[in-house]
């Protein structure tokens, strides 16, 4: 009989020497290494691999698999072996180490082996067992761990990406791909993999830890691979399952948070502002908007992001909070992005909506309470005072009506392309910073404001005013006052594009939709555009002398102020609306006396129709 046939059975044995026993009847077995687990004992019929060293009584060695540098594969009770190796390797364990004694007869008794083994010698064997199999083994599978949420497991044709580490049934490693630092990546059941693997990894989830055994027949076989897995090897998988997909998978939403109230969801073209982790399948944070302090803003359905985010923030709600879990096909394929997504890897978002608008969205209004008999409603020129709350669309409080003080703003004036301040200004929340509308008197051009302010931000105290259609404030929360009667209350829902645009201003942020809570307190009726006052009729027609109060052929300040003030008591003309009566005749008065000496001409008296007549014929 063949000695290789022999050192199949010893992987997991060993013999420490023993003395002269005597003459002999059976095989001597000294099992001087039992490991502590032992999943499985050799039996008649299993195929074994094992290590050994033969020698004589005096020690002199005849053979050894270690000397050739190769295991032995064989099959336990079925006459492949001398009687005494078949019955010294029953019911061993792997990395069992046992020293068997085999006398003659159970050996190769008179005859011996020519020019190896004399006559009637007494074999002393030093076993080691390395592998066990049968050949109705099948896979073994034990979950080492799984998570608690498992929304779909591998199946045939699925992409998977996973760590593991291999070693031979002894323990004996032969590869990692945590040596690699990286993952294995290759698809399931298309014959890409050995037969136990495919079937291994079946039914795993994402995140999940597998011990697969495989028995020879399903790995390598009896060709083994290379140097590091011998024939007839048992393959011992420790496999962490990091992701998977399938090349026919869409996208995968999950609805974490959806609010009640969902008036509209977002589609093609509109531009989304949302907070978000990314994640890989298992748990690796790769980005996050949190961690920048600034949402992430977007027009979604034209490309400018990744398709899977495309598709998955179609028809959110504002407010929602949805998980995208999306595959790499529809993510960054296979060559990933940067150093933080491998390639082919499925990246999970966990979004968080603020807000979306389109571009071509209006102003968005509820009315909330409207008075019964509501006869006059405000105009573009009307001075209103109106309370107000601002806030985003996720209810982060931004803005309110507050008691009116100086915040620091400067109202500057231009006039002969030089540039002075008139003085101070007051400006809220939704005002906007610019120039705003010319101030002008019964005659010509005077100067144009510029607000140089920041908003408050207080509780109601005294309600805010403004001049609508006077460029004083957001062009959506101009649009949303008109039309209102006092005491109407509304919301307004305010897109940036008539807000403060993609760049926001202090304390909004850019691109962002605000909420208006407006209530209208009182309106008066306002003056055309370019007047500071109008004629209830006609003028007088000797209006520079009715003006000049002492006669002396100059008008100054204080005797253009009386007149005016005495044509409002009388019901004669009208100021334009303002919380400054006294500011607004001091403007004009400034308008009129043209050469700044503090006294107005008639020469320099000059009504604003008919100077405006004037320009046109000019113009002509």
């Amino acid at each position: 009989m063949a000695l290789g046939s022999l050192v199949l059975l010893l992987s997991l044995l060993g013999v420490l020497g023993l003395g002269d026993p005597g003459p002999l009847e059976d095989v001597v077995i000294d099992r001087y290494y039992i490991p502590k687990i032992c999943l499985r004992e050799v039996q008649m019929g299993d195929f074994i691999r094992y290590h050994y060293n033969g020698t004589f009584k005096d020690g002199k060695k005849f053979d050894s698999s270690y000397d050739r540098g190769a295991t032995v594969a064989g099959v336990v009770g079925v006459g492949r072996l001398i009687t005494g190796m078949d019955r010294g390797l029953q019911g061993m364990c792997v990395n069992e180490r046992r020293h068997l004694i085999v006398p003659p007869h159970l050996g190769y008794g008179s005859i011996g082996v020519a020019g190896l083994i004399p006559p009637d010698a007494t074999l002393y064997f030093d076993v080691v067992m390395l592998d066990i199999w049968n050949k109705n083994d099948k896979l073994q599978i034990t979950t080492l761990s799984k998570p608690e949420h498992c929304n779909r497991t591998v199946e045939n044709s699925d992409f998977v990406r996973y760590h593991y580490n291999g070693t031979l049934l002894d323990g004996t490693p032969f590869d990692s791909s945590y040596s690699k630092d990286s993952t294995y990546d290759t698809y399931v059941g298309t014959g890409w993999l050995i037969k136990g693997m495919d079937q291994g990894l079946l039914g795993m989830c994402a995140g999940e830890k597998r011990s697969i055994i495989i028995p020879p027949f399903l790995a390598y076989g009896e060709k083994g691979y290379g140097t590091v897995i011998p024939p007839q090897a048992s393959l011992v998988f420790s496999v962490l399952l990091v992701d998977f997909h399938n090349p026919k998978d869409g996208v995968f939403l999950e609805h974490l948070e959806v609010p009640e109230s969902c008036k509209r969801r977002a589609v093609t073209g509109d531009f989304v502002r949302y907070h978000y982790n990314g994640t890989l399948m298992d748990g690796t944070l790769f980005d996050s908007s949190y961690s920048r302090n600034h949402t992430y803003n977007t027009y979604i359905g034209k490309g400018y992001i990744i398709p899977g985010m495309d598709q998955g923030l179609q028809g959110v709600c504002m407010g929602e909070r949805r998980r995208v879990v999306i595959p790499p096909h529809l993510a960054y394929g296979e060559n990933g992005a940067g150093d933080k997504i491998p390639g082919s890897a499925v990246l999970i978002f966990d979004v968080h909506v603020i807000d979306f608008h389109n571009p071509a969205d209006p102003v968005e209004i509820e009315t909330v309470y409207r008075p019964e008999g509501c006869n006059v409603t405000t105009r573009n020129r009307d001075f209103i005072r109106y309370h107000y709350n601002c806030s985003l669309l996720d209810g982060t409080k931004l803005f309110s009506s507050c008691v009116h003080r100086d915040v620091g703003c400067a109202a500057t004036g231009q006039q002969g392309g030089g540039r002075r301040v008139l003085g101070h200004g007051r400006e809220g929340a939704g005002f906007r910073c610019a120039a705003g509308p010319p101030l002008l008197g019964p005659r010509g051009f005077l100067s144009r404001l510029v607000l140089l302010c920041a908003p408050c931000s207080h509780d109601y105290g005294s309600p805010q005013e403004v001049t609508l259609g006077a460029n004083k404030v957001i062009e959506g929360l101009n649009s949303g006052l008109l039309d209102m009667c006092a005491g109407e209350r509304r919301v307004l829902i305010i897109p940036p594009h008539l807000g403060h645009g993609e760049n926001g201003a202090r304390g909004v942020p850019g691109s962002a939709v605000l909420r208006f809570e407006v209530e209208l307190i009182s309106m008066e009726e306002g003056v055309p555009e370019g007047y500071l006052f109008i004629w209830h009729g006609d003028p007088p027609e000797n209006l520079y002398e009715q003006m000049d109060l002492d006669k002396d052929g100059q008008i100054p300040a204080d005797e253009f102020s009386t007149f005016i003030l005495t044509q409002v008591a009388e019901g004669k003309g009208r100021l334009m609306p303002s919380s400054d009566p006294e500011k607004v005749i001091a403007d004009m008065f400034k308008n009129q006396d043209r050469n700044q000496d503090g006294k107005i001409t008639a020469e320099e008296l000059k009504l604003k129709s008919d100077e405006d007549q004037e320009k046109i014929h000019e113009e002509l």
